[in-house]
């Protein structure tokens, strides 16, 4: 069985990154949308198990000690992390898994899984983006701030990225996203057992 693509989708918060990943796995049985550790408390309407993995802040130190998370980042004064161990079981079973990840993690990913595709999900707009903010509804006026300073931030890291997508349509960027996966899969560097076995069947 062929080993599963690796993708990790970025971006500011307000990008809709979450839509995106959801809609992904939801239309693609054989995608895995890995569900991130956190030590942040959980939010109205989310579970666990479900949205994250909720954690307590030694408990996520102790799996840092260990060796066991792909990717971890402090973000906002929370710790955000994707165990290793879930990635590679799905990836083994032939499942393409997605990483919905900021630019900090991204960084480790590319570092630790040479074969990971990296994809920047951008706003229409920067208007768009503040607007997008806002308009979750659980910000603070500082927070909302924060986040939008970060957003820019977060931007000057695409050129680290593989790809990029600007999320002006949610349907059009699946497809897009989609198309993404499928033309990773081609690259020689994920077949080389196959070109390795044409060379050997030479006369």
């Amino acid at each position: 069985m062929k080993k599963g693509a690796l993708i990790v989708i970025s971006g500011p918060s307000g990008t809709g990154k979450g839509t995106i990943c959801s809609l992904l796995c939801r239309q693609n049985p054989n995608m895995h949308c890995s569900i991130s550790l956190t030590t942040r408390f959980p939010r109205k309407g989310e579970s666990d198990g479900i949205n994250y993995h909720f954690l307590t802040e030694a408990k996520f130190k102790t799996l840092i000690k260990q060796g066991s998370l792909l990717e971890w980042a402090k973000v906002y004064g929370h710790y955000y992390g994707t165990l290793q161990q879930q990635v590679e079981e799905k990836r083994v079973q032939g499942r393409d898994v997605i990483l919905e990840i900021d630019t900090q993690g991204a960084k480790q990913v590319r570092s630790k899984m040479k074969d990971a595709a990296l994809i920047f999900l951008l706003p229409p707009s920067m208007d768009e983006l503040w607007a997008r903010i806002q308009g979750r509804g659980t910000d603070s006026p500082a927070a909302i701030k924060e986040r939008f300073a970060a957003a820019y931030r977060e931007i000057q890291e695409i050129w680290k990225y593989d790809y990029v997508v600007t999320n002006e349509n949610v349907s059009e960027t699946v497809r897009k996203v989609e198309a993404i996966i499928l033309a990773d899969k081609c690259r020689v560097g994920r077949n080389k057992k196959i070109l390795c076995s044409l060379k050997e069947g030479e006369k």
